[in-house]
């Protein structure tokens, strides 16, 4: 197929379908996406459209999942880095190893962009792996006081603007049953 690009296993985005390759024909590629829904995409349009492969040569089949959180110039960087670090291993899915990474990729007028990178051996489970680093980041950063600014940021409140531990569970919530 186009280049060798990518085989049968490999997770890429072709176009705007971001998906496992589950065919590969002489006339079609056929995607399966994280919400197992097929698409089958013609070669003549794929010739066409660049392709992203997310699959990591050399260490399996991996999937990078990337999110990203813009936290204000008042909080040290190494704080930030530290916790979103500590919310990815926190995180059931994501790989020990590669070691989950940060990259500081924006400074902006009023906060710097993070972006946390973590890989997992479950691409077709990356959806609720992702959701669960985003549970993490918000504890992890409610939990130490720092303000996530995302998405946009109009004004520095008289108070930061964070969950306290004691109303983690609030109503109808229920704390995690301990054993």
């Amino acid at each position: 197929i186009y280049s060798r690009s990518f085989r049968v296993g490999d997770w890429v985005r072709i176009g705007d379908t971001l998906g496992e390759v589950v065919e590969a024909t002489l006339l079609v590629t056929r995607l399966r996406t994280f919400k197992n829904v097929r698409v089958t995409v013609p070669n003549s349009t794929v010739m066409g459209l660049s392709i992203e492969n997310y699959s990591v040569p050399g260490t399996g089949r991996t999937l990078i999942l990337s999110t990203a959180v813009t936290i204000g110039y008042d909080t040290p960087w190494r704080q930030v880095e530290a916790l979103l670090l500590k919310a990815a291993r926190a995180t059931d899915g994501i790989l020990a190893t590669p070691e989950p990474f940060v990259l500081q990729t924006q400074l902006q007028d009023f906060y710097v962009r993070y972006e946390l990178h973590g890989f997992t051996s479950a691409p077709h489970l990356a959806d609720p792996v992702l959701s669960a680093l985003h549970r993490n980041i918000l504890d992890a950063f409610n939990e130490y006081g720092v303000q996530i600014m995302s998405p946009h940021f109009i004004d520095n409140p008289d108070s930061p603007a964070l969950v306290p531990k004691s109303q983690w569970h609030a109503a109808p919530a229920r704390p995690p049953a301990e054993g």
